[in-house]
């Protein structure tokens, strides 16, 4: 359950806020002061900390400076009246993960702070990448240490100092957003404003206001100026997840923004200017959408400048093992439950399949794993993983390269077995050794490929 800590000096407020977000699933405390707040923070871990700008004590500024000094990845959003939403601007620039106005619809507030507890969840990632930088770095701290994922860091490593734009491309789950951050972090920019927007997440009336703002009264709901992603990122980076999915009325105003750094909010006159690096990231082949006509061909060169293609996990199998004793770790820690292992048989299973949802699958299969875990070793029916058997993989017509290749590893395998069962008269040990394999794996694929080890050896 997600923790939330609410810090406002109105008893009604608080009572409100504590009752709505129990009522959608969170757990809640709630204070009256900022000083109660931050001294409550110290003691427990809250995922998200909502907290009143104006306090007679010590103001949502200051509780956002001490909360982000003693948690650098603290998640703070800011209520705050509309005659200091400026106030509110600069809260973001110092770290608030949002804000949000009085009087205000609870949903929307409960829609914020799910986006920053998923964000929260994106730390042992983000442990993930330093560690790979650190190693590419020389330093011997390392987790994942596959060929391609060199790689990809040393570009990362060549392209972040500059203010080029950088397009990422991969499937969903490998983690574009943390090599976003990355280049981010190793840019002269590190100390600006990081915005990440997922482009498909947001209906295109909805995205426009949350990349450039509107002024009060643009549209109907509009009661107040909003301040863009755009302008809150000046001097940063802005993050533009799976860019392929944005509506192409509102590519020719990114395509703008890309050319002169310039824009006007909705409803607005006045010409803004901005000093903003964009990084953009896409699942899907963007030529491809160029060629249906979703996607402009002129954004498309100004976005690619420097693309990156982040590999899927089954491309680099050898770093399975570490990032699983990496989650093994963190959600043992994170649980407060003792370290566990995970059984030959589970770990063979990890190896084998063929992870669709990449890193972020793994990381969500070892977290189940951990809270069925009853005792010290996960074992393979708490993965939750069911890999294909023989007959389920078929080459059907127009099959893809990956699907080829699978069922010809396969079938490659399961005669490799069958001939050496009958050079040794069906001698398991004997077979085994000689296929340079265990004993128990060699069952374990007896058992997959359904050898009859009767009628066909």
């Amino acid at each position: 359950m997600s923790t939330v800590l609410v810090i406002d000096d109105k008893k009604s407020m608080r009572d409100m806020l504590q009752q709505s977000l129990v009522a959608e699933g969170f757990e809640v405390d709630a204070v009256s002061t900022g000083a109660q707040g931050v001294n409550l923070a110290t003691e427990k871990r809250f995922d998200v900390v909502v907290t009143d700008l104006k306090m007679p004590d010590m103001d949502g500024i200051k509780v956002l400076s001490e909360l982000r000094s003693k948690d650098p990845d603290a998640s703070v959003i800011m209520m705050t009246a509309y005659a200091t939403i400026e106030n509110a601007v600069d809260a973001m620039k110092l770290g608030a993960f949002d804000f949000i106005t009085k009087p205000f619809d609870v949903n929307h507030l409960t829609f914020l702070i799910k986006r920053a507890v998923e964000q929260r969840q994106l730390t042992a990632e983000n442990e993930l990448l330093r560690a790979e930088l650190d190693s590419a770095s020389g330093y011997s701290d390392i987790i994942g240490n596959n060929v391609r994922m060199h790689e990809v860091l040393r570009l990362v490593r060549k392209v972040a100092p500059s203010d080029t734009s950088v397009l990422l491309l991969g499937e969903s789950g490998t983690g574009k957003e943390l090599f976003a951050r990355a280049i981010h972090r190793l840019s002269a920019r590190t100390d600006k404003p990081f915005i990440p927007i997922n482009c498909a997440a947001i209906p295109r009336e909805l995205l426009e206001n949350e990349l450039f703002g509107s002024e009060k009264g643009a549209f109907t709901s509009s009661t107040a100026r909003k301040i863009g992603k755009f302008e809150v990122a000046n001097g940063g980076t802005v993050f533009l997840d799976e860019v392929g999915d944005m509506d192409p009325s509102l590519q020719a105003k990114l395509l703008r923004v890309l050319q002169e750094r310039k824009f006007e909010r909705l409803g607005g006159t006045q010409t803004i200017s901005v000093d903003v690096r964009v990084i953009a990231a896409s699942h899907v082949d963007l030529k491809e959408a160029i060629a249906s006509k979703t996607f402009r061909e002129d954004l498309y060169y100004r976005l690619s400048v420097f693309p990156i293609t982040i590999p899927p996990l089954r491309e680099r199998p050898d770093d399975i093992p570490a990032l699983a004793d990496h989650f093994l770790n963190k959600y043992c820690r994170d649980m407060k439950k003792p370290k566990v292992r995970l059984s030959k048989e589970a770990g063979s299973i990890l190896d084998r399949y063929h992870w669709p949802g990449n890193v972020r699958e793994l990381e969500n299969t070892i977290e189940r794993a951990i809270i069925l875990c009853e005792n010290k070793v996960i074992t393979p029916d708490q993965l939750a993983i069911r890999l294909p058997t023989v007959q389920e993989i078929r080459l059907r017509e127009g099959a893809g390269l990956k699907e080829v290749g699978q069922y010809a590893q396969m079938e490659a395998e399961r005669k490799m077995i069958i001939r050496v069962l009958k050079d040794t008269k069906g001698n398991k040990r004997k077979t085994a050794e000689i296929l340079q394999i265990d004993y128990t794996t060699l069952f374990e694929k007896i058992k997959k490929y359904e050898i009859d080890t009767i009628k066909e050896v």
